[in-house]
């Protein structure tokens, strides 16, 4: 547990290096936090949650960081508004990061000096751990939003990104039954992956690899986001308003299409998965195609029957940020690829008891599913149970689309 929590916390340190001073405190939309907010939560989870409750003689390092560092907890008392988080100039950034110095500090004394961790105190730490995994691939999506906001475009870092060649085009199919899903071990899981339970699937077959920008490019040539047919009523109204006619980052220079990417401006790899598309693109994209998406039971069984996750390198290890080589069909590691189900709980879904009960389970509404992973998703962190949840307009995500049939009537 010791060696996990040096090596989770200082993956965080590491994720922020690059950034200027000024870059830690902007929050250009309400869905994107400051870096330096970042760093703060994920402390004050460790401080509030392990260091107050179990640590004797535990001195918090603020009494005033509880209020600006919570984020959606309830029960531990009031906080500053999501909107608000980039008017913090104080405390400064160094000041978070002596923040972090002492929690560590403190949390490291602690788990060298407990003779065993069970219980509330596991329960707490597993969480806490997994909790600052899930902030880093925020970190990742939120500071490109910032610097990709910026009117200089500039890099965040200066990597070669490694070249794509999706696989020859193949439908893996699932024969019709009864399968379970849901995550069964002793392993850490996030409750809302709980319980396992049976569900019953028509035969189909899905693609082998996400679709690419080419593919994607060939749909905003056809009229794509021109076309009210092919879209959802409010997926329409959301098109209309944004005025939408390319995915995220995307944009054209000297008439040919680019988009910002970790490594500054790029021109569109016609090879990649497409990325930065909201539920509403990919549903539409799909109707274009004459296909659907993926429900997120569907997904779970072609992952137990075409994934191996041991073969895949692109997760957040990589460094790259971006959807790279394709491996292992492209369903882990790549791009989180929306599903067209509802996040709602699964059957005999029990809500944890206190604090930890709002960690998922109050946000089951108006939000629809992801799965698989991105290529700023920790390895150790993901399963193929793993349900992520994004609401549908969102595109900062590294979110893809994989498209799936049915294969009989």
């Amino acid at each position: 547990m010791l060696s996990r929590y040096k090596k989770v916390r200082k993956t965080t340190n590491e994720i922020v290096s690059p950034l200027e001073t000024e870059d830690f405190v902007a929050q250009p939309v309400v869905d994107v936090s400051p870096p330096k907010w970042h760093l703060g939560h994920t402390t004050w989870f460790f401080e509030n949650f392990v260091l107050k409750n179990f640590k004797k003689d535990y001195k918090l390092f603020d009494s005033n960081f509880a209020f600006i560092f919570n984020s959606y907890y309830e029960s531990q008392g009031k906080r500053i508004l999501r909107s608000k988080r980039g008017t913090l100039t104080r405390p400064s950034t160094e000041d978070i990061f002596k923040y972090r110095n002492y929690v560590d500090q403190e949390m490291i004394e602690f788990l060298e000096n407990s003779l065993e961790i069970k219980g509330d105190v596991l329960q707490f730490l597993e969480i806490g751990l997994n909790h600052e995994q899930q902030h880093q691939e925020l970190l990742v999506t939120d500071i490109k939003f910032i610097l990709g906001c910026n009117p200089l475009l500039p890099k965040f870092q200066d990597i070669e990104l490694l070249s794509t060649m999706p696989p020859k085009l193949e439908w893996l199919s699932v024969t019709k039954g009864t399968y379970e899903i849901g995550y069964d071990g002793p392993n850490f899981h996030f409750d809302n992956e709980e319980g396992v339970h049976t569900v019953y699937l028509h035969e189909f077959e899905a693609m082998n690899r996400l679709v690419s920008n080419q593919e994607y490019l060939e749909f905003m040539g056809s009229g794509g986001y021109t076309r009210a047919e092919l879209w959802l009523m409010v997926g329409w109204e959301w098109v209309q308003a944004e005025q939408a006619e390319a995915p995220f980052y995307w944009f054209k220079e000297e008439g040919e299409w680019c988009s910002y990417q970790i490594n500054g401006i790029q021109k569109i790899n016609l090879d990649a998965p497409v990325i930065h598309v909201n539920f509403y693109e990919a549903e539409a994209f799909a109707r274009w195609k004459k296909c659907r998406l993926l429900t997120e039971q569907e997904w779970e069984v072609l992952a137990q029957q075409h994934g191996d996750k041991s073969t895949v390198n692109h997760f957040q290890e990589s460094k790259q940020f971006h959807p790279g080589v394709a491996l292992n069909n492209q369903l882990f590691g790549t791009a989180w690829e929306w599903t067209n189900s509802a996040y709602l709980p699964y059957p005999f879904y029990k809500q944890e008891e206190g604090a930890l009960g709002e960690y998922n389970g109050k946000f089951m509404v108006n939000q629809m599913v992801l799965r698989g992973g991105s290529c700023a998703t920790p390895s150790d962190h993901f399963r193929p149970s793993y349900r992520n949840f994004f609401h549908p307009h969102l595109q900062w995500q590294f979110t893809g689309i994989r498209l799936a049939r049915y294969t009989n009537k």
